[in-house]
């Protein structure tokens, strides 16, 4: 390593600098002395005065001073406690600067990793009103100067930031949350305490659906008994009357995980009722279901639109989880085979396809990588192969089990761009990239999600 470079950059070095993109975390990008530096809160095109924090090989981080010429993206947050919060890393742009940097993001993994310089990227589908989207609330319970407090924690820090509301939840979950945490309060119920271990309430809860107003509380406890549960039932149902359900799930462990194992039904139902286009879900406590369902149903709309189904393809579904996108592209299909490695995932992908009648999809349980040749070496190949892998991406013996059944379409839902993109340069090998539609799942915050279509080379449609 060049030590004069190195000892150019050092921490509580002041600088001034421009920025020149936005990172995948939603912090400002310029170079100082050709070395990448990364600003929080700074926007394209400012000209900022930053100080160093942090410098390693190859980068440094530097904390916004003051900016000295501001981008007309530029937007005061709405939220009262944004620079404390974490939770959202964009609301101090505009919405239509987000939408515009998100696409950006995509673009420039695409020409890093998969080395395309014109990659087909369109414009991100956003939202009318990019406000009050989220259908679940997840708050860590503490103590405050003896009050008791509901929040999340500061990025990369253990302290919990009290929050009275929040601009990206649905509001009936943020009043289920401030009632629950003042009825706890008004009690005594005890608080979990992390350090001495004692306590009770560790966490609540509080998840709407959007399709029909249902909604629920969970409360995550460190005992499997509450103190005055009945009053506490009572007193929830008496203010809280939009509540179908009230569920306690324990949770004993010193972990970071919020739940454990196991779920019990304190009052009500155990399940709520979600809609999402045709279909229908009944929800449990610990189900998965997507955050933002006015986007979900977007989101899925453009994989159908990729897969281009006529009703004579088999379609797998691949890290399928509960099932929703195979059973959004059932009935477009001749049939739908789902694959997943959480078993519980799998009954509910059963329990949702009987649910909504759907009798041409089926749920698996195994790794698609060993699943998928099996099937193939049977006979059964896939026409369409739909991929929606967590934030690492595709796992590289898929990649290879992907390339050697040779699927005429691969549809992959991404979560994030990078890995998507290194994921794309392997297809590469044997796919083209026929287009790539990011989707804002998560306005405020720098998350894209993208539907990405490549087509087999050589094969007919």
């Amino acid at each position: 390593m060049n030590h004069q470079q190195e000892a150019s950059i050092r921490v509580g070095q002041q600088m001034t600098l421009t920025i020149k993109s936005l990172g995948i975390n939603g912090e400002g990008i310029g170079y100082f002395k050709r070395k990448i530096v990364f600003v929080d809160k700074a926007l394209p095109g400012e000209v900022v005065h930053a100080e160093v924090t942090q410098v390693k090989e190859k980068y440094a981080v530097a904390r916004l001073l003051r900016v000295v010429e501001k981008s007309k993206s530029r937007t005061v947050p709405p939220c009262p406690v944004y620079e404390e919060c974490g939770g959202c890393s964009l609301q101090h742009m505009d919405y239509q600067a987000q939408l515009a940097s998100k696409r950006e993001i995509v673009i420039e993994s695409l020409r890093k990793y998969a080395r395309l310089d014109h990659p087909p990227v369109a414009e991100t589908i956003g939202m009318d009103n990019p406000w009050s989207y989220r259908n679940k609330a997840q708050f860590q319970v503490g103590k405050q100067d003896g009050k008791l407090i509901a929040g999340l924690y500061q990025t990369g820090s253990h302290k919990l930031v009290d929050l009275d509301s929040c601009r990206v939840q649905h509001e009936a979950t943020s009043e289920i949350v401030q009632t629950a945490k003042q009825i706890l309060g008004e009690l005594g119920i005890p608080v979990y305490d992390e350090r001495k271990r004692t306590g009770v309430i560790r966490t609540i809860v509080a998840r709407v659906a959007f399709g029909t107003g249902e909604t629920q509380l969970t409360l995550v406890t460190a005992t499997p008994d509450i103190p005055r549960v009945k009053e506490l039932i009572l007193e929830l149902r008496t203010r809280l009357p939009q509540l179908v359900g009230i569920t306690q799930n324990v949770n004993t462990q010193k972990t970071s995980l919020v739940f454990g194992d196991k779920t019990t039904v304190l009052w009500g139902k155990p399940t709520i009722a979600e809609k999402l286009g045709d279909l229908s879900f009944a929800l449990s406590a610990r189900a998965f279901f997507q955050l933002n369902p006015e986007q979900t149903k977007k989101l899925y709309d453009q994989v159908k639109k990729a897969a281009g189904l006529t009703g004579s393809e088999l379609v797998l579904d691949l890290y399928c989880g509960t099932g929703t996108i195979g059973l959004w592209l059932a009935p477009h299909a001749r049939e739908v085979r789902g694959i997943e490695l959480i078993p519980e995932a799998v009954e509910d992908a059963r329990r949702n396809a009987e649910h909504n009648g759907i009798a041409n999809a089926s749920f698996h349980v195994g790794r698609a990588e060993q699943l998928m040749p099996k099937w193939a070496k049977q006979g059964v190949r896939p026409d369409v192969v739909v991929v929606d892998p967590p934030r690492t991406g595709l796992d590289d013996a898929l990649i290879r089990s992907l390339l050697d059944v040779k699927p005429k379409k691969i549809v992959y839902v991404s979560c994030n761009p990078s890995t998507l993109a290194k994921d794309v340069s392997q297809l590469l090998k044997k796919y083209e990239l026929v287009s790539v539609q990011p989707v804002d799942m998560f306005p405020q915050t720098s998350h894209v999600e993208c539907t990405v279509l490549l087509k087999l080379r050589g094969a007919n449609d």
